[in-house]
Order: structure tokens, then C-alpha cells, then sequence
């Protein structure tokens, strides 16, 4: 089996290539580490003939402040996406499988239970927009070349060094500056990168559109107990739900406060996502993101 990985630099991408037999991966993205060195954003990339395609390579991980910053998530996006299925066009031979790295972001909901697949795609963001999108793209060209796309909906991801939200709430931890909201109460879907990177490394010829999660779905304090416990050290401030809503308020109207409505509804609210159909169908057995040993990014989130 060939492999062709996109994004292999990026956070999922390199647990991705950990998780596929060395010296059967083709990596492409921007930088010169890559195989194949493209920015799929704005080229067409010549490809080798590879089994199966993960295209992992994708933008996310802030909120746009401007017209311009949100146009960028539909170029590298969407038109990355849509470079890419150009580049396999293209290519000597189709690949046997394409998967596709997406995101429950997708359904634009704040709060939810044990969403389903089937759930409308409500989300607005330039994000979700463009993953919507590109994940429709990858479905129009898997019928009409015959190629079984795999779509991968996936919530917050844990491994080492976490971008994004997981990353900024080790480093709260770690410096006591973080806040614990309405007692931690809320349940979030997470899932452990090294789970769905095994996966991907033994699907093949699948299609449709999954859900990855551990099957535990975390409050917030046990999140952050696990957090706090690995770093040895103790949550030092926790805010009521009514004293975060009022902070909130300030935040809405201050763009540096540390704490907006947005921020305290994430917090506060459950959001869950329902992955039985990957565990009927893929034969997904996650482990529980608790398991997982935060004391080993303590380092690596300090330095950066």
C-alpha cells in the first residue's frame, strides 16, 4: 500500500504518519520537508500513483477579525481541496480510498447530545463554511470517479502538543491562569489523536461520514482534575456561572478581556457527539482522552 498524506507537519497530520508503515508515505504540503512540496491553496500539485489518499491539510484554530482572514479558510479549504482532487484527476491512476479530515464544527451548535451524522450542517463560520464545502466537493468527484471517500467529523483533538483551545487550557493550568466556569459541569466531545491515526491506518474501501470521539464525552472538571493532577498543581480560580456571565459582558464589548459570552457558553454548555455508527461500521474502540498523559506536553507547552 502507497500513501499519499497532506498536512503531515500539522497537529493530526504527524500522528497520522507515525501511525502508517514507514517508507509507504508520500507527504505533500508547503514545507521543504515534504515529498512533495505544494501549497495546495494555490496549485495543482503532479502526483504519483498512490492506494490511498488522507488529506489532512487544512486551516482552523482561530476566529477571522477580518473579510480577508475569512476568505483564507476558503482558499486553503476549499480550494485546496479542490486542487487536490485536480492533482488525483490528473494522476497516472485513481486512488483505491480518500479520506477526508473534517469537523463537527460542521453543524454550527454551541450546545447539543449525542449529535448524529444526519444533523443538518448549520455552521456559519468561515470555517465550517469551507469545510462544508470541501467535504461536498470530495463526495461529488468519490461518485463520479468511483473513488469510496471516508468524511472524518471530528471534535476537540488530544495529543501532544494541542493547538487550539486544549493547548491554551494546559498553559492556564500550568501558570494558574485559568478559570474553571459553573463548576466544570459541561460535557464536551474529545478524542485521542493516536486513536483516529490508527484508524486511518487500517480503513480500507470504506465510505460515508463518521464521528470519532473516545465514547466518554469528559465534564470539564475532569478534564481539568486529569490536567491539573499530571501537572501537579490545582485549579485557583472558579467562577460561578452568574459572575462569568457578568465578566462576559465586559468581554463582548473588549476584545482583550479574557472572558466572553462565547468563551462561557462553550464552557458551560454540553456538546456531544454520537459515534456508534463508526463503532458498528469501523469497528471504532477508542480509549478515554483521561487516559491520556498531559504530564508528558508540559515541556513542549511551556516552550511555546
Amino acid at each position: 500500500m502507497k500513501y499519499l498524506l497532506t498536512g503531515a507537519s500539522g497537529f493530526l497530520g504527524r500522528h497520522i504518519l507515525a501511525a502508517l508503515p514507514k517508507g509507504a508515505v508520500v507527504t505533500l504540503g508547503r514545507g521543504p520537508e515534504n515529498a512533495i512540496e505544494c501549497d495546495l491553496a494555490s496549485s495543482v500539485p503532479d502526483l504519483p500513483p498512490v492506494d490511498v489518499v488522507i488529506h489532512s491539510a487544512g486551516k482552523a484554530h482561530m476566529v477571522p477579525k477580518t473579510q480577508e482572514e475569512g476568505e483564507e479558510f476558503f482558499r486553503v479549504n476549499l480550494q485546496g481541496s479542490k486542487n487536490l482532487l485536480q492533482a488525483l484527476e490528473d494522476s497516472r491512476a485513481l486512488p483505491r480510498q480518500l479520506v477526508f479530515i473534517s469537523t463537527v464544527s460542521v453543524y454550527g451548535r454551541e450546545s447539543g447530545e449525542m449529535i448524529s451524522e444526519n444533523h443538518p450542517l448549520e455552521g456559519e463560520s468561515p470555517y465550517a463554511l469551507s469545510k462544508i464545502e470541501a467535504e461536498r466537493e470530495m463526495e461529488r468527484w468519490g461518485e463520479k470517479n468511483g473513488v469510496p471517500v471516508l468524511i472524518l467529523r471530528l471534535p476537540l483533538i488530544v495529543g501532544d502538543s494541542a493547538p487550539g483551545n486544549l493547548g491554551r487550557m494546559i498553559r492556564g493550568i500550568q501558570t494558574g491562569r485559568y478559570a474553571s466556569i459553573a463548576g466544570g459541569k459541561a460535557r464536551k466531545s474529545m478524542v485521542l489523536a493516536e486513536d483516529v491515526a490508527e484508524l486511518i491506518a487500517r480503513v480500507g474501501g470504506q465510505r460515508g461520514v463518521y464521528h470519532l470521539t473516545d465514547g466518554y464525552h469528559p465534564s470539564f472538571n475532569e478534564l481539568e482534575t486529569a490536567i491539573a493532577a499530571q501537572l501537579h498543581t490545582r485549579i485557583l480560580l472558579k467562577l460561578p456561572i452568574a459572575v462569568a456571565k457578568v465578566l462576559a459582558k465586559i468581554g463582548d464589548l473588549l476584545p482583550f478581556f479574557p472572558v466572553n459570552s462565547r468563551l462561557v457558553d462553550k464552557m458551560s454548555l454540553d456538546l456531544t457527539f454520537d459515534d456508534s455508527r463508526a463503532q458498528r461500521e469501523l469497528s471504532w474502540a477508542p480509549r478515554s482522552v483521561l487516559d491520556f498523559r498531559f504530564l508528558d506536553i508540559k515541556g513542549q507547552q511551556a516552550n511555546q
